[in-house]
């Protein structure tokens, strides 16, 4: 008997949210593959394998589901709106069939009206559940097909609206400079430009926007049990604020706004003529984050809007993932869209969220202008979004820097221009390609922003062509740290020659990769390091072409 006889075939992989095995040794049933296409469609799409078992083990694909087109054609058919799956037999030693659903941008059931979605169980494996009439709305709002804060609510009274927190909307409107002319309207007409407000059978019904912002508490909590709002501030493990609410949202910002402020240390930094506050978080960028909290959130899902502050930075989460087409990667460069359009609207309109749609960039900005770490998105589930302010010393000299710069335009920096600055800062000296990997963007976009800060003078250029390096000029420095900004300039060829060396002594020989892999520089640039060396006598040149390599001159 040979050995592949007795080891079972594996594919290698485990399921997941977009991957699933289906056993087919017994020819599964049809139901069984258009109840998996349909929890596919309704959640992130993914891929269907038939012919493999749970574990991962291949034990090959029914005869009868070997004609691909045919069963292509039956998943289109038995799918409302029908399902463009694609099917691809994979010749293995034992053939398996791959069924790849494409992401949908509706609701889809199977013609029976079932309708599925997959989530992932306690110990992490995925599953397909039903999606129940309640669910709908929220996945409808995921694809920006659905505005769940435009609704009247059920049950809902013109009287649930509270006075006092309609006064307290005018309050805020005068306090960050909102549209005046909302200003001049009565407290109907106020209501109705807002959309706060709908007609339903002659008498006027609030919206779940309007019971949101200026909503009597009590209301809320009986009419939006979801509407809740937690501040936790934690020194080390002792709990210092741990507080959970059900307030409008107008309310719950003041009062979170407070005890922020309570444990947001300020320094101030002479700059000229002028004292340059620096706050352990900045003011605006702590508000945008707030105001998204809120008007992104998915109020069909249980849970809260929750701010946390702890030795490390600011926590703030709410339920509800990032909607269609939104990722941690692409959140500066997506097109503004949110879960709640009106609630949005009308919180831009009062002034209290920036009005172009880019708040996203005023939380970059908050932690960019002090030099510190970058806002982190990256705990984010398909439920939840984490955002995480990370604390910090600032650099003073950065900030001095991009202060002056900011003067001298008469206006801030660009968001990208910011990033690179911090990037440089963080990698010290770098090529444009490192710069764009760091970044996660284009190379061709981020030369050009690169470009502008080596004319503007705060960025340096070291070198040409391929081989051209970048690093903050001695303005980042400040006057106090030059001799950093000289060492960093002109040591690091030395020390390049130093390590390249080393590696050579300790393996005997060394090539260009190894050269590219030690020191993260440009294939150009590791060629240079090493026929200085050569030149200098201190390497040898060993073979011709892609076999050739170096080692030490005896």
């Amino acid at each position: 008997m040979r050995l592949k006889d007795v080891i079972a075939l594996n594919i290698g992989f485990r399921e997941d949210m977009t991957h699933e095995f289906k056993s087919d040794r017994k020819k599964l049933a049809d139901q069984e593959i258009i109840d998996a296409v349909v929890a596919f469609a309704n959640t992130d799409g993914g891929d269907l394998y038939l012919g493999v078992e749970d574990d991962g083990e291949i034990t090959g694909l029914h005869k009868e589901h070997s004609d691909i087109t045919r069963l292509a054609a039956f998943i289109a058919n038995k799918t409302v709106p029908p399902v463009p799956a694609r099917c691809e037999i994979l010749d293995l030693e034992k053939p398996i069939l791959k069924i790849s659903v494409p992401r949908r941008t509706s609701i889809t059931a199977s013609s029976s009206g079932k309708m599925q979605r997959r989530r992932l169980k306690a110990d992490g494996t995925p599953e397909n559940v039903p999606m129940y009439p309640y669910e709908i709305a929220g996945r409808l709002s995921d694809l920006s097909l659905f505005d769940y804060s435009a609704q009247p609510v059920p049950d809902g009274d013109y009287q649930d609206l509270d006075p006092v927190e309609r006064e307290r909307l005018r309050q805020i409107i005068r306090k960050y400079r909102g549209e005046p002319a909302l200003l001049e309207l009565d407290n109907e007409e106020l209501d109705k430009a807002l959309q706060m407000v709908v007609q339903v059978d002659k008498k006027l019904v609030p919206t779940y926007t309007g019971l949101l912002l200026i909503g009597k508490a009590e209301r809320l909590k009986t009419l939006m049990p979801t509407a809740e709002t937690a501040i936790q501030v934690l020194e080390g493990t002792d709990i210092r604020v741990n507080e959970s609410f059900f307030l409008p949202i107008l309310s719950a910002f003041e009062k979170i706004t407070e005890y922020v402020a309570a444990w947001n240390h300020e320094e101030e930094m002479e700059e000229g003529l002028f004292r340059v506050s620096i706050p352990d978080f900045d003011k605006r960028a702590f508000r945008e984050a707030l105001v998204n909290a809120f008007c992104h959130r998915d109020y069909s899902m249980l849970g809260r809007v929750r701010v946390e502050i702890n030795s490390e930075g600011m926590l703030i989460s709410n339920p509800g993932g990032f909607i269609e087409g939104i990722n941690a990667d692409n959140l500066l460069d997506a097109e503004p869209h949110g879960r709640n359009p009106v609630l949005a609207d009308a919180l831009k309109r009062i002034g209290l969220a920036e009005r172009t749609g880019r708040g996203i960039d005023r939380i970059y900005e908050g932690s960019l202008l002090y030099g510190r770490l970058l806002p982190d998105y990256s705990q984010s589930t398909g439920t939840s979004v984490r955002l995480f302010i990370p604390r910090g010393l600032p650099d003073k000299a950065f900030v001095r820097m991009i202060s002056e710069e900011q003067q001298r335009l008469g206006h801030p920096l660009p968001i990208y221009a910011l990033l690179v600055l911090n990037t440089l800062k963080q990698m010290h000296q770098a090529a444009l390609r490192e710069i764009s990997e760091a970044l996660k963007r284009d190379e061709s976009r981020i030369k050009i922003v690169v470009e502008t800060l080596v004319e503007s003078g705060l960025v340096e250029a070291i070198g040409n062509g391929r081989g051209r390096n970048y690093m903050l000029s001695p303005k980042a420095y400040g006057r106090e740290n030059t001799a950093a900004y000289i060492r960093q300039k002109g040591i690091d060829e030395l020390r390049y020659e130093e390590l390249v060396l080393e590696l050579a002594r300790k393996q005997k020989s060394i090539k260009r990769a190894d050269v590219i892999a030690l020191l993260h520089v440009s294939p150009a640039k590791a060629f240079r390091i090493l026929q200085r060396l050569v030149k200098n006598q201190k390497l040898t040149l060993q073979g011709k072409g892609a076999g050739a390599y170096y080692t030490l001159e005896v």
